[in-house]
């Protein structure tokens, strides 16, 4: 089986984590990144980044953290 996956880095746009860069893997029609961050709305919460239509990765929301 082949691993169809790629793996990029992306500027972050928007939101608390403006202007920071992480690498993403798309392997997902709908692709989007949560990631946990001081600045979050939440207390230990994520901020939600998804691409644009122009591919540019723009700050969606932030959801508080996950209970166990």
């Amino acid at each position: 089986m082949s691993d169809n996956s790629i793996s990029i880095t992306v500027e972050l746009h928007g939101g608390p984590v403006d202007g920071q860069t992480t690498a993403v893997t798309l392997t997902d029609e709908d692709p989007w990144v949560a990631l946990p961050n001081d600045g979050c709305t939440f207390p230990g919460g994520s901020s939600i980044y998804a691409p644009d239509t122009n591919g540019r990765w723009v700050w969606q929301d932030d959801q508080p953290a996950q209970t166990p």
